[in-house]
């Protein structure tokens, strides 16, 4: 499982970052609706296993619901006991990795360097998590990709918007992690909807450069 994770051409990851278990239904539905099927709700905020078990009661067949910043093999266990399958850290955490992927969920570790690149690929991750995108330039990131097995699947995450999204398609980028350019805590509706619409409108530009 770890050579090839591509579900459709440019997945894009929601990052819903404080999202409570109120708000979810909401969200997930303008979300589900605008046509994003990869949603990640970190695990660093009060209610967030609720708020993810909302969206999965929600989802579409299509959909992978799951959990971000997600540190240890307790959190792992607990994400896939709320019907999580997705598992997305902020490092290289190799028991992470190996449990999640161990237990047939989705494992996008963060990685910055090649050596952790390659550390959480050995470990199982399925694809790779570069963060913080700030921190690895285009450039860069054209460097560690030309390290890795052909077809890892690669997000940059942090600081993505729709203006530099080709940049690093250009360069590789199979999917993005798109945070608080789309979401934000009490962030209403029409303003996600409109959010969500523009980072939509681009992966399709991508995929239309790529045809």
């Amino acid at each position: 499982m770890n050579a090839v994770f591509q579900p459709y051409p440019y997945p894009l990851i929601a990052i819903l970052r404080g999202l409570t278990p109120e708000e979810a239904p909401q969200v997930g539905k303008v979300l589900f609706d605008t046509g994003f099927r990869m949603l990640e709700v970190p695990l660093n905020r009060p209610g967030a296993i609720e708020a993810m078990q909302s969206l999965v009661r929600i989802a579409p067949a299509d959909a992978m619901i799951g959990a971000g910043t997600v540190l240890t093999v307790a959190q792992v266990d607990a994400v896939r006991q709320a019907g999580g399958r997705l598992v997305v850290s902020p490092h290289c955490a190799e028991e992470v990795i190996a449990h999640a992927a161990g237990l047939g969920m989705l494992t996008l570790p963060g990685v910055a360097t090649p050596t952790e690149a390659l550390r959480a690929l050995q470990a199982g991750a399925h694809g790779l998590k570069l963060f913080p995108a700030e921190m690895v330039p285009p450039a860069a990131f054209k460097a560690i990709r030309s390290i890795l097995p052909e077809g890892t699947p690669m997000f940059p995450v942090g600081g993505v918007t729709p203006q530099n999204m080709a940049e690093y398609a250009a360069v590789g980028a199979t999917g993005f992690g798109i945070g608080g350019q789309l979401y934000a805590p009490g962030r209403d509706a029409d303003a996600l909807r409109a959010a969500a619409e523009a980072f939509m409108q681009e992966r399709q530009q991508l995929i239309r450069n790529a045809a």
